[in-house]
């Protein structure tokens, strides 16, 4: 696959991250293989949604680069929607606006769609700490905390339930099928550290779609700014509790079988394992055992802590999030799926 089908989005909501921001779309447009254009969807911020429009003006009349606004309420999930419903091209690919990606990434990418039950491919991505170093209490297993590939997920490129949301691609008819992230679940700039709209979007395909394969190749990598804030353990634990809020819609809309049936496995394998080793440093005077292994319980507690408070307050009502359908501009430009057994 050569041709330029990937529509590459880029969520933004603060001219804080104004570098990586900038960073991010150059590292896109440096691919190997282009993409057909680069989506920067603006989160309810007029100042940056000028400022970008400017920086991106002469890329506007080709559609190489175009800037667009949040067309839905506040949020990570609203905003990728707006860009898959403008996105032209026949797969559509997410990056972190505090991330960079390697040359090939979308290369590898296109190799898994030659098979036409690929729904979805996603990467690995490396976490850049801003203090030049993993904290030394901070556990590999938990890097999903600062969204990144964590230790316990297979390696290779190998089929799994979900992909990581901000390293991912999906062929854009999966959204005709599902519809598009579900709003009321997910980032909401900084205000609240919540996650799992990608995996609630993944087991819906999956259920809308029988068949459909969803894939990981960890030849895709992205590099994921965290900066000094997430490195601290204040950060680590808020963001546990938050997931376990997050788990507990998940498994609401979808079941609680499908909804914690990877989780259940890497907190009854992974974990234990990852607590051994830890208690195990701290014994022959490593650096940092104690802390991992006191941090892996701690993050446990908080999100099982979580899971408690997002069933009730599911039940209740005061958590809830909506799915909406996704009217995409692109769709009657999309080629025709290949049939079974032909190349994408």
């Amino acid at each position: 696959m050569t041709e330029r089908h990937f529509s590459v989005v880029i969520c933004a909501y603060t001219e804080d991250r104004w570098t990586d921001i900038l960073a991010a779309v150059s590292s896109v447009r440096a691919q190997s293989l282009p993409p057909l254009e680069t989506l920067i969807v603006v989160d309810h911020n007029e100042r940056l949604l000028a400022r970008l429009g400017a920086e991106y003006a002469d890329h506007a009349a080709s559609g190489e680069v175009r800037v667009l606004a949040n067309a839905g309420p506040r949020g990570l999930s609203a905003g990728r929607n707006t860009a898959i419903a403008e996105a032209r091209g026949q797969f559509v690919a997410f990056l972190d606006d505090d991330a960079v990606a390697e040359r090939d990434w979308l290369r590898h990418f296109a190799e898994g769609y030659a098979d036409p039950r690929v729904m979805a491919v996603g990467g690995r991505t490396l976490p850049s700490w801003a203090s030049g170093r993993r904290p030394a209490w901070f556990p590999e297993e938990f890097d999903w905390i600062v969204g990144c590939t964590y230790r316990g997920l297979p390696r290779g490129r190998v089929a799994v339930r979900n992909v990581l949301g901000g390293n991912a691609s999906f062929r854009a008819c999966a959204f005709d099928a599902t519809g598009g992230f579900a709003t009321g679940i997910g980032r909401d700039g900084d205000r609240r550290p919540l996650g799992c709209e990608e995996t609630e979007l993944c087991i819906r395909l999956s259920g809308a779609l029988p068949g459909a394969v969803l894939l990981i190749d960890d030849r895709a990598v992205i590099h994921h700014r965290v900066p000094a804030v997430r490195e601290r353990f204040g950060y680590f634990r808020a963001r546990a509790y938050a997931e376990g809020l997050s788990k507990a819609l998940v498994a609401r809309s979808v079941g609680r079988a499908k909804g914690l049936e990877a989780e259940l496995r890497y907190t009854s394998r992974v974990l234990p394992a990852a607590v051994a080793r830890g208690a195990r440093d701290a014994v022959l005077g490593r650096a940092g055992g104690a802390g991992r292994a006191g941090a892996i319980v701690t993050g446990v507690a908080a999100a099982a802590c979580g899971y408690l408070v997002g069933t009730l307050r599911a039940r209740r009502g005061t958590m809830v999030f909506t799915v909406a359908p996704v009217v995409r501009a692109g769709r009657a430009e999309e080629p025709e799926e290949p049939e079974e057994g032909e190349a994408a």
